[in-house]
């Protein structure tokens, strides 16, 4: 096995066995949480490996076990609001969704081991590759509500096409997902025990990926990812909360928990982009309609109050604005929707 200095940064490393190319994330202190710098190291070497005929499938993954990515280095996009200004923290988080882009339109067959958390940003790295592997010890997300946010990175496009209205319950709620949960969603293909990732490895040196997906057996018959949906088939978010409050079931009252703590402004956007992104016919497009919202909500108080509450001073009491979902003004959502 060689290891190659093709990203330019030391966060993102790449080794090279057979004809497979690894592209291995490496900021473990931060979760591997994926700013400009780590986007920028990714698209250099998919680049470099464009070309490269003894690079036949490109893997990517986590260099530890809690996290293959945990989602955007959102601290530094506050400081970057603070310091240097909206329109700033804006382009780079822009130009890091492009490289989610241009991993999920990659031509070669591109793999990700979502081992441990992949969340937010960790979703737009993994969730779009040809091969997407989650294990019994992953955590998938899309938490973007609890900080100001809606589900971005492409994540909304998955949640359109989760079976019924579970991707709408997730994409307000911001719950977490088991490696079973990713299956049934539709954010990941396979569930493998953590423990056989070198196994896998060990095959795509000289197999072709689509041989050793074959070789991974499909989840057995899945249980029923519906079950919410009588409270979620509503004509608007307000009618799902109450359905939730008369449903009784210890699912519904989590919800209601989930929902309390959340954005109200982010829950009523998100609500409305899940059914938006239903009409949409690509994730390009998805990804079009989320950095429209997303340049609207970083300029919202929100976003640097939720980041704030969640991740620097972890006291967990955001002060929202509005600070009930009944607050919240529709024509301020209808409006982020317009660039």
């Amino acid at each position: 096995m060689t290891e190659d200095v093709l990203s330019g940064t030391p966060t993102v490393k790449t080794r090279r066995a057979g004809h497979m190319g690894r592209i291995i994330l490496d900021r473990p202190n931060r979760l591997n949480a994926v700013d400009l710098e780590m986007a920028e190291g990714i698209a250099r070497v998919l680049e470099a490996w464009l070309d490269d005929a003894s690079v036949q499938h490109v893997v990517l993954e986590g260099s530890a076990p809690r996290a293959f990515c945990a989602g955007g280095d959102l601290k530094k996009i506050c400081e970057l609001i603070q310091m240097e200004g909206a329109d700033e923290a804006f382009r780079q988080m822009n130009r890091v969704y492009q490289v989610m882009q241009q991993i999920a339109a990659y031509p070669k067959p591109t793999i990700s081991f979502m081992d441990g958390i992949a969340m937010g940003g960790g979703i737009g790295l993994g969730g779009h590759t040809r091969y997407r592997i989650v294990t019994d010890r992953s955590v998938v997300a899309m938490p973007e509500t609890g900080i100001g946010l809606t589900p971005d990175a492409g994540g909304s496009w998955i949640l359109s096409r989760a079976p019924g209205f579970s991707g709408l319950r997730l994409a307000v709620t911001g719950n977490r997902m088991n490696g079973v949960g990713a299956v049934m969603i539709g954010f990941a293909d396979r569930l493998v025990p953590a423990d056989s990732l070198p196994d896998l490895l060990g095959l795509l040196e000289t197999r072709s990926a689509a041989e050793v997906f074959a070789l991974v057996p499909p989840l057995p018959q899945l249980a029923n990812v519906q079950e919410m949906d009588a409270c979620y088939d509503a004509p608007d978010l307000a009618h799902a909360v109450r359905n939730l409050a008369e449903s009784g079931t210890e699912e519904a009252r989590q919800d209601l928990l989930a929902l309390s703590c959340a954005c109200p402004f982010s829950v009523q956007l998100a609500w409305e982009a899940w059914h938006r992104a239903r009409n949409l016919s690509s994730l390009t497009e998805a990804f079009q309609q989320e950095v429209t919202l997303v340049n609207h909500l970083i300029r919202r108080a929100d976003f640097v109050e939720g980041v704030r509450a969640r991740l620097i001073d972890r006291d967990n009491q955001p002060r929202w604005t509005p600070g009930t979902l009944a607050e919240v003004n529709l024509d301020e959502v209808q409006a982020c929707f317009r660039n």
